[in-house]
């Protein structure tokens, strides 16, 4: 009969020495032990297994209960080591992305000592003496008090420093912090721009999402196992790696890719770019939209506020469906930017964070656009076409016929790139307007018989149209040009690079403007309290002055490592390693 016994004191300390000097060369440790049940023992247990792996609420840490029970007095049989190699280009990616204005938390389930030589080999965080390390570390709740009030109290001192700071806290002290010690850990995650959480649960990830959302932080979250679902699915982005891990994250991800690196080029190229077209469509559908409402309202004050239209219902139905919808489709392949050149200053980036292109400051520049070119519209139309020989129905035309070049010259200034899809999508759809127009003129039964085939033919009728377009357009091309001549954004300098196909001459100039949005973001998240609405200075265009103030910075990551995979409970982790 084999026999056992348990282990000296000494080789038990040979055995943590071991696992504690794998664990300083990066490699995941696991410790292997055994103990022999009774048939009652493991029956009971069973039970008590079944029952808490179906209960609904806690059932993490009532496995974790359950388990410890079963994992006493085991007999140690070794300590295994294995190497998790990085991903080619992670600590490039993490460093450009930093430089991007974007802050990293690391949620792992490894040990302590594994996660920081992993986040030292990444880039992650910085050595002596660059960086410093805070711990946060206790068994009681006394113990993760100090040590929490020590850490934020030098984060508070040394937050102007140019020093790298970072907060390494265990799974065991972030249970205690998140019951008892929230707000406070709140203020220490507004401060810190890097932290470390090692031994966590998926369900302690998901709660730390959950916190920094609270925050007005935008998160966005990476994993690639399955006990990384439940932070994809709490950040208000989920980012899923395949690979070895299974596809549970990536089926669970707003956005699914191969590897890490790939990060890269999903934020700094193609978020941008749907930032930058999603805040041009939607203010452009706001602005088309008022255009015409406000043409109905100043006519409702020409005719005695009688509820008559200018425009019958076919015109309105058309304006919105087919006159103005598919030019500004042409939008979703604009690019300000070439990626060269986006990959190359990701601190470009900042912009976005700081809302230049889309709040209420640029809505108000769209909404005073509106009126203008409503007011241009209608009475330059109403001048030239209101006497007694012209028809209601040809006044009608002569405003949309308005509406409709001012929208092509707009659509056309406001893109940065062109090529034939765009083209053909700006000016064909005019073209198309005429020709959709000429073909209605024609049906006797339409209610504009001949009327495109009279106005076309009058030289009044295009003299109109071109002082229309030199009136509302003049001041809008001035004032771009005045922004883009005299005072060029970040954006602009690096435009102007790449038409002339040079180097950046005005690079000093560049920096400073990506530096002064970055202080200004940094300087608000620290000064202004936490629950607040969002104020914006009120400037029309996204000048290197405009400064949207929020509480801290729009894109607040949460990186979880390529190489994080976590157990089924805490305890059980506690146990292997």
């Amino acid at each position: 009969m084999r026999r056992h016994f348990l282990v000296p004191f000494l080789q038990i300390r040979t055995y943590i020495d071991a696992v504690e000097q794998y664990a300083q060369l990066g490699l995941r440790t696991l410790v292997l032990g055994w103990r022999e049940l009774q048939e009652d023992e493991y029956r009971e247990w069973s039970r008590m297994f079944k029952e808490a792996n179906s209960t609904l609420v806690d059932r993490e840490w009532k496995i974790a209960e359950v388990c410890q029970r079963l994992e006493l007095d085991l007999e140690i049989l070794g300590v295994t080591a294995i190497e998790d190699r990085l991903q080619e280009g992670v600590p490039e990616t993490i460093e450009i992305l930093r430089q991007a204005g974007i802050n990293f938390w690391m949620l792992t389930g490894d040990k302590q000592s594994t996660a920081i030589q992993v986040a030292l080999q990444c880039n992650f965080i910085s050595s002596e003496p660059k960086g410093q390390l805070l711990f946060i570390n206790g068994k009681t709740e006394d113990e993760v008090a100090r040590s929490l009030e020590r850490v934020l109290l030098t984060m508070r001192i040394t937050s102007s420093e140019p020093k790298d700071l970072a907060f390494v806290v265990d799974g065991w002290a972030l249970e205690i912090i998140l019951k008892q010690y929230k707000e406070a850990f709140t203020e220490l995650a507004i401060l810190s721009r890097t932290a470390i959480c090692c031994r966590v649960t998926p369900s302690q990830k998901a709660q730390l999402v959950e916190l920094l959302k609270s925050c007005d932080y935008r998160t966005l979250a990476i994993g690639d196992g399955g006990n990384d679902v439940r932070m994809i699915q709490q950040a208000d982005i989920g980012v899923g790696i395949s690979g070895r891990e299974g596809l549970q994250a990536a089926r669970a991800a707003d956005y699914r890719i191969g590897k890490f690196r790939f990060l890269k080029r999903l934020i700094l190229v193609h978020g941008r770019y749907s930032y930058n077209r999603t805040a041009f469509l939607s203010q452009y559908s706001f602005y088309k939209s008022l255009l015409i409402c406000f043409i109905q309202i100043l006519f409702s004050f020409f005719s005695g506020i009688s509820g008559t239209s200018l425009f019958n219902s076919v015109s309105l139905m058309a304006y919105n469906v087919f006159y103005t919808s598919i030019p500004v489709m042409a939008s979703i392949l604009d690019k300000d930017l070439s990626e060269k050149t986006v990959m190359q200053h990701p601190q470009i980036l900042i912009y976005c964070q700081a809302g230049r292109l889309i709040n209420p400051s640029t809505f108000a520049g769209w909404f005073g656009r509106s009126l203008y070119h409503a007011l241009v519209v209608f009475l330059i139309s109403i001048h030239a076409y209101a006497d007694e020989k012209s028809e209601m129905e040809e006044l009608s035309m002569v405003a949309l016929s308005g509406c409709i070049w001012l929208q092509a010259f707009v659509v056309m200034l406001e893109m940065n790139s062109f090529t034939l899809l765009q083209f053909l999508a700006i000016w064909g759809n005019f073209v198309a307007f005429y020709v959709i127009n000429f073909i209605v003129s024609n049906i006797p039964s339409a209610g504009m018989y001949t009327i495109m085939f009279r106005l076309c033919g009058q030289p009044s009728y295009w003299i109109t149209m071109v002082l229309i377009v030199a009136v509302g357009m003049g001041p809008v091309l001035a004032l771009k040009y005045f922004r883009y001549t005299y005072r060029p954004s970040a954006i602009n300098i690096l435009q102007q690079a790449e038409r002339i196909r040079g180097p950046i001459y005005s690079l000093g100039n560049l920096e400073s403007q990506l530096k002064s949005v970055e202080k200004d973001i940094a300087s608000l998240s620290l000064n202004q309290p936490k629950n607040r609405n969002s104020v914006y200075e009120p400037l029309l265009s996204d000048s290197p002055t405009a400064t949207r103030r929020s509480i801290g910075p729009s894109t607040f990551d949460l990186f979880q490592s390529t190489q994080s995979r976590l157990s089924s409970s805490y305890l059980r982790n506690c146990k292997n390693n």
